[in-house]
């Protein structure tokens, strides 16, 4: 069986973690991630994105057993790759779920955070485990839980490897909603049903803004809007929902609820 699967159907990509029992991040797990990452990016069809995992836990992170009898300079160039790799799954200009549930720690924890919305099951929790074994966070983790809920609690969790449950996870804002076990599913479809139909190229555009706010601050953002506000306005769905909105605001009715393509 395929350590990760990927199907693409109606807009939406779903990619499923599958390498039981821990769902760890071997090279075919990663080989697979790749191959339909690349795809996405490659694609203008896209509306929604799920990643989720098969069996009890999301996943424990990096297969270590395999980093033995690797050199200072193959790991590193490991690392980079990966790196690249959650990077442009980042950046995909469509809404990224991630549903977790059980264990999610290590480098399954850092790919969790290049996702929009985070859907937690209730039994989850949420680690940075790298020091327990003298390494750090080496896909980014670190600094992202502290974009998200600051420094202060980034430098403990990271120092410490304290497990995070979800409850606490939602009331500091590192994640997005928390369900029952047996909900996750639903409430995960749920969101990307929504998201899915939604503005997606709008979604693209505040996905853009907050990537150059990190990298860059306000300002960085804010240089990115001329040129990405005539590029949207041209869009065929804002023409198109465009003239509906004008022609309900000179009626004087109501504005009509907007449907969109993603185009």
């Amino acid at each position: 069986m395929s350590e990760l699967s990927y199907t693409h159907e109606g807009g939406v990509a779903t990619i499923v973690l599958r390498n039981p029992p821990q769902n760890r991040l071997s090279a075919a797990l990663v080989a697979g991630l790749f191959e339909a990452v690349i795809d996405l990016a490659g694609r203008d069809d896209t509306r929604a994105v799920l990643l989720k995992a098969d069996g009890p836990d999301f996943s424990f992170g990096g297969d270590f057993p395999a980093w033995e009898n690797l050199s200072a300079s193959d790991f590193s160039n490991t690392i980079d790759q990966g790196l690249k790799l959650v990077q442009v799954f980042e950046t995909l200009p469509v809404p990224v779920i991630v549903a977790v549930q059980g264990n999610c720690s290590g480098g399954g924890f850092e790919i969790a955070l290049r996702g929009d919305i985070i859907v937690a099951a209730d039994n989850a929790t949420f680690s940075h485990s790298e020091a327990s074994m003298g390494v750090f966070t080496f896909l980014g983790g670190v600094q992202r839980v502290a974009e998200r809920v600051g420094r202060t609690r980034a430098s403990q969790w990271a120092m410490t490897c304290q497990k995070i449950d979800a409850q606490t996870a939602l009331e500091c804002g590192l994640i997005n909603e928390v369900v029952p076990v047996a909900e996750l599913e639903q409430a995960a479809q749920h969101w990307v049903e929504t998201l899915g139909k939604g503005a997606t190229r709008a979604h693209g555009a505040h996905k853009a803004l907050l990537h150059a706010w990190s990298n860059g601050g306000v300002e960085a953002a804010d240089a990115l809007i001329p040129s990405m506000s005539g590029e949207i306005l041209h869009s065929q769905d804002v023409q198109t929902n465009l003239k509906d909105a004008i022609a309900a605001f000179r009626e004087g009715r109501e504005r009509p609820a907007f449907r969109f393509t993603g185009k």
